[in-house]
């Protein structure tokens, strides 16, 4: 069984920074594209970045210049590198991959539990 697991989320001022990782465990072979969303209370979930096995990386607008997506092939992570945070960017941040390659076939469309980001003003 695979899963994912988000941390790094807390309480900061604005302007701060954080640094969330997500790890993908179980028997997995490959992973396609990793991706940060977000969600808050009664909006829809919305797409922050993501990130290729070969590093090309997408933005939202609104983050681009602030936030940096990485990954580490080698240890199924993903990092979300968050700097200049403002009261805006509070959410919960989940961790997303489209397809992964594992010991038992294909698993498509997983999803992390969240980690909550709150910025203080």
């Amino acid at each position: 069984q695979v899963q994912l697991v988000e941390s790094g989320g807390a309480l900061v001022q604005v302007g701060g920074s954080l640094r969330l990782s997500c790890v993908a465990s179980g028997s997995i072979f490959t992973i396609g594209v990793m991706g940060w969303y977000r969600q808050v209370p009664g909006k829809q979930r919305e797409l922050v970045a993501t990130i290729d096995r070969s590093g090309t990386t997408n933005y939202e607008d609104s983050v681009k210049g602030r936030f940096a997506i990485s990954r580490d092939n080698a240890k199924n992570m993903m990092y979300l590198q968050m700097n200049s945070l403002k009261p805006e960017d509070t959410a919960v941040y989940y961790c997303h991959v489209d397809r992964m390659t594992t010991s038992r076939g294909t698993v498509f469309n997983s999803w992390g539990q969240g980690t909550q980001v709150t910025v203080s003003s």
